[in-house]
């Protein structure tokens, strides 16, 4: 496998921190991955290894706002306006890059947590782009929480402004996820079962900052958008999407919201929708316990896509 780190221009100039893990060999297909919000690309370097292992090139940005991509005052910050829509596009523009390098070759995107909810957009807008998408500890649309939310937002960014971090909004989103595993280590024990794991992002310094008012903001907006009637029915009938989540995952509201938004696609009429659920696993599938066993399920399910996408 080789790794490599690069910088790529999205098209409003912004350098954008690409990491890549390639294989040995000529690959036979493509993964695009997203990841969540409060971590970064490089923590996807071992499921990116069992992919090379299977043929694929790996391309992961960090987002606008995260890891080697933000400045010291940019961290948990998309942009001035429009984040939401620019870290979107900021992925489109690297799937154009990647296929100019491999023509030909089928390009699948994968989405973890906030990345799930960027892939959501970008299958709206780019599916007919995608050979398949894969959303993993994902939800579904939040209810009247999320206009709340956002009015909060636009107020914290008026007052106080759309840089200013916010513990609040933190708490508010954040805060009840580690109810269910009481008693707890630490803050993120709502990610894995495994302590290794949680001990390692808890010590990563590019893990776990507060978000401003402005990355809320976006967020929750693109959130409004991406789960519009109008936005689901724009996603290409014949893409194929595959769901898996941990069965105690409480962004994913322990499956039900996962559920919801499989049922969504459902209505749309998808004729290639998947949902895998893992029993006791929590929110990050690719860091617990039987990781493993998640990884092998993701490569098999990218395997079957490859020679007719459409099938």
């Amino acid at each position: 496998m080789k790794t490599q780190e690069f910088s790529h221009q999205a098209k409003d100039g912004k350098s954008i921190h690409v990491y890549r893990w390639s294989p040995d060999r000529a690959p036979k297909a493509l993964v695009l991955i997203a990841h969540g919000m409060g971590e970064h690309a490089g923590r996807y370097a071992r499921a990116a290894a069992t992919l090379c292992e299977s043929g694929y090139d790996v391309w992961a940005p960090d987002h606008r706002g995260h890891g080697k991509t933000a400045s010291e005052d940019e961290l948990g910050w998309f942009a001035s306006k429009d984040g939401f829509t620019l870290v979107m596009e900021d992925l489109y523009g690297l799937s154009v890059r990647m296929k100019a390098e491999h023509p030909g070759l089928p390009v699948f995107l994968f989405g973890h947590s906030m990345g799930s909810f960027l892939a959501q957009g970008f299958i709206s807008r780019y599916g007919d782009s995608l050979a398949g998408c894969v959303l993993s500890g994902t939800a579904g649309p939040m209810g009247p929480i999320r206009p709340i939310g956002r009015l909060i937002a636009l107020a914290g960014c008026l007052f106080y402004g759309q840089k200013r971090k916010t513990p609040f909004m933190d708490k508010l989103s954040f805060g009840a996820f580690n109810k269910p595993f009481m008693p707890v280590r630490t803050a993120f024990d709502w990610l894995s079962r495994d302590p290794v794991e949680v001990d390692k992002y808890v010590a990563d310094p590019r893990c776990g900052f507060i978000a401003s008012f402005g990355l809320f903001r976006d967020l929750l907006g693109g959130l409004g958008w991406m789960q519009s009637t109008r936005a689901i029915a724009a996603i290409p009938k014949t893409l194929p999407l595959y769901l898996f989540s941990g069965h105690r995952d409480p962004v994913g509201g322990m499956g039900a919201s996962v559920k919801r938004l499989y049922d969504l696609y459902q209505r749309r009429g998808i004729q290639d929708l998947n949902i895998r659920f893992y029993e006791d696993g929590r929110h990050e599938s690719l860091n617990e316990l039987n990781r493993d066993e998640v990884t092998a399920d993701l490569v098999a399910w990218l395997d079957a896509h490859i020679k007719d996408p459409r099938s």
